[in-house]
């Protein structure tokens, strides 16, 4: 009889956490074995605490982790995965746009051999047109700029088996894609369709400026596209700037400029800058992430944790750079 870990971050989610608990509770009765919530607030500032607090008293099977502060969506799900301990784990969104009872036939698939079981949206009713077409913008660019393949309209509702989750928890990296990371590892993978629900209640978190972040992530972890595309630039934005020199040349000879050298000194200065503005800010990007996963700082803190029994579990230790060097 296998166990079941979900793991769901939460962020000021006061009044979706009952219904949430509820359709969970629901879900896992129909499950061939023991089921353990692990909820993670990610930081929250409304009542969301004193409302898992109440959760956990109640059932036992919830398990909360408190971050000491919002340390963000991805992060959050990565605090689950270090204290999930069962067999597979299912991870899903907490504003219940992820149905749990998906669940059981993200489980079958499991049980049929996959290791990762990708959850497909197929419907996304509820999301603005602006959304939509950002989300359709981002992927393709992802399939065809980065390095591994990820799935079209998959977001970070999947199935895990338990050597998956071990093998994700050993990597690190503070800027961190896991729907890259979980097609990145390989393995059996299978996808299942599902139409997503609009939000429970209250109110959307991503921000326009954290999907622009996040996509940043996504395409800076698994491409170096960027960097080629910077070198192109360059290479680009000098020939024109030869060619521009070329016109202002024959311009001069016709007399059409009355300031000797002010043209083509502003065309090239212009064009050169730009080309050094767009190559180093890329490289910097780079940069940045070596800079950030070099400081090997641990990725999130956490300030208390409830209804963990056993020990180990309760204080997960975090896999340090040597110890992931020797898994990988």
């Amino acid at each position: 009889m296998a166990t079941f870990s979900f793991v769901i971050p939460v962020w000021n989610e006061q009044d979706v956490l009952p219904e949430l608990h509820r359709r969970l509770a629901a879900a896992a009765d129909t499950l061939d074995g023991d089921c353990e919530f692990v909820i993670v607030d990610d930081g929250s500032t409304d009542r969301s605490a004193a409302v898992l607090s109440d959760l956990n008293a109640r059932d036992p099977r919830v398990k909360v982790v408190s971050l000491s502060r919002n340390f963000g969506h991805q992060l959050a799900i990565s605090a689950g995965l270090d204290f999930a301990g069962g067999d597979a784990v299912i991870i899903m969104d907490g504003d219940l746009q992820d149905p749990p009872e998906l669940v059981p036939q993200m489980v079958q698939r499991w049980m049929e051999g996959h290791e990762v079981v990708h959850a497909r949206r197929v419907e996304r009713p509820g999301e603005t047109r602006l959304k939509l077409g950002t989300a359709r913008l981002f992927y393709w660019l992802l399939h065809r700029m980065a390095d591994v393949k990820t799935h079209v309209d998959i977001g970070d509702f999947r199935l895990v088996d338990r050597r998956i989750a071990d093998i994700v928890r050993n990597m690190r990296e503070p800027n961190r894609y896991l729907r890259g990371i979980f097609a990145w590892v390989g393995f059996r993978q299978a996808v299942v369709d599902y139409d997503r629900d609009p939000r429970f209640a209250g109110e959307t978190k991503f921000s326009f400026t954290r999907m622009v972040s996040f996509a940043a992530d996504g395409l800076l972890s698994f491409s170096t596209t960027p960097l080629r595309l910077a070198v192109a630039l360059g290479f680009l934005i000098s020939a024109t700037a030869f060619l521009a020199g070329i016109a202002v040349i024959g311009l001069k000879v016709a007399g059409a400029f009355t300031a000797p050298g002010w043209a083509s000194l502003i065309v090239i200065l212009s064009l050169l800058a730009g080309v050094q503005l767009v190559v180093m800010g890329t490289i910097g990007l780079y940069v940045g992430r070596i800079y950030e996963q070099g400081k090997h700082r641990p990725l999130y803190l956490v300030d208390k944790t409830l209804g963990f029994t056993d020990p180990d579990q309760a204080s997960v230790p975090v896999p340090t750079p040597e110890s992931s060097a020797d898994a990988g």
